[in-house]
């Protein structure tokens, strides 16, 4: 493992909940952490500024009263995700807000800045950056980052083409840091995959979308359990990005799935005033290609627990 010190001994399951644009809230980062994975949110779920000071004041309390409370099962630590990208002008204010409450861990998304990784070194964070190939970890990397999230095929919202297998080779031919897999995973035996390719820990988002405590419209979660891998989507359209997207909210939103145009990358769009472009998340709903996987609508202690049986069978299967 390549995990810092600080991360070693403190998870129940080797995974980081994916931060979720909109659906990520203090609710289900609490429910996570608390269930011994690393619970995250995009700071820009929180709006306005203000906002994000109350959450991880919030997120900070229930958990170190958890630990108080539990001295031998502690809670995970939690993560921030910062957009950065131009777009993003409340960057630097969420940046210093992070450095002010010392949060443990940050996401960087949509690119790598030396002033945000310096700004969370400051006080001793980990920065994670999400990569979609080997060229763009290299990047990230040399800037400063300490971990990367290799967002491979199959992942849900923004993502990438590569497979698992060949992007993971690739970056542990050159990097023996920390090292996420993002891509369809959703179950035990995907965590135990993952780290077998060399992956120190799984990054799963679309699972957590089907939690009660997950800021998701109901109906959203539930076509997670109703659906597959061949409901899904690969488009830019709606964010700049690709990234992949449930077909049937698509068509409920009056558009056909397999005639999309292309969109332009330059229009998009994460600034904190909001725009059309968070329609994206709200309206058309991202998800990653391991939705099969999920049956019902559970507490997010109850998926972990699920995850966890499922992680310790794989493990006996193959010794």
């Amino acid at each position: 493992m390549a995990l810092p010190e600080f991360l070693r001994g403190k998870l129940s399951l080797p995974v980081v909940g994916a931060p979720l644009f909109i659906i990520s809230n203090p609710d289900l980062v609490i429910a996570q952490c608390k269930a011994g994975v690393i619970g995250s949110f995009p700071s820009l779920n929180a709006r306005p500024v203000e906002v994000l000071d109350e959450w991880l004041v919030r997120i900070k309390e229930e958990l170190d009263a958890h630990n108080q409370a539990n001295p031998d099962n502690p809670a995970a630590p939690f993560a921030v995700n910062q957009i950065v990208h131009n777009s993003n002008d409340r960057l630097m204010q969420d940046v210093e807000l992070c450095v002010k409450h010392e949060v443990p861990v940050v996401i960087t998304s949509l690119g790598a800045r030396t002033e945000v990784f310096d700004a969370i070194h400051s006080y001793g964070g980990l920065c994670l950056h999400d990569v979609i190939n080997n060229r763009f970890a290299h990047k990230a990397v040399e800037k400063g980052a300490d971990g990367l999230i290799c967002v491979a095929a199959g992942a849900g919202g923004h993502a990438g083409t590569l497979s698992p297998i060949a992007f993971i080779q690739e970056v542990r031919e050159w990097f023996d840091g920390p090292l996420l897999l993002s891509g369809a995973i959703s179950t035990g035996d995907g965590i135990l995959a993952a780290q077998a390719m060399g992956a120190d820990l799984a990054y799963i988002g679309s699972a957590f979308i089907a939690t009660e405590e997950a800021n998701a419209d109901p109906a959203y979660k539930q076509a997670l359990v109703d659906y597959a891998a061949s409901d899904i989507v690969y488009t830019n359209l709606f964010t700049g990005v690709l990234g992949n997207y449930l077909k049937p909210s698509i068509v409920a939103a009056g558009m056909d799935p397999d005639n999309l145009p292309e969109s332009d990358p330059s229009k998009m769009s994460f600034g904190s005033g909001g725009s059309s472009k968070s329609k994206a998340w709200k309206d058309i709903w991202g998800c990653g290609q391991g939705i099969n996987a999920i049956k019902a609508v559970l507490p997010a202690a109850e998926l972990v627990a699920r995850m966890s049986r499922e992680y310790d069978l794989a493990k006996q299967r193959i010794l």
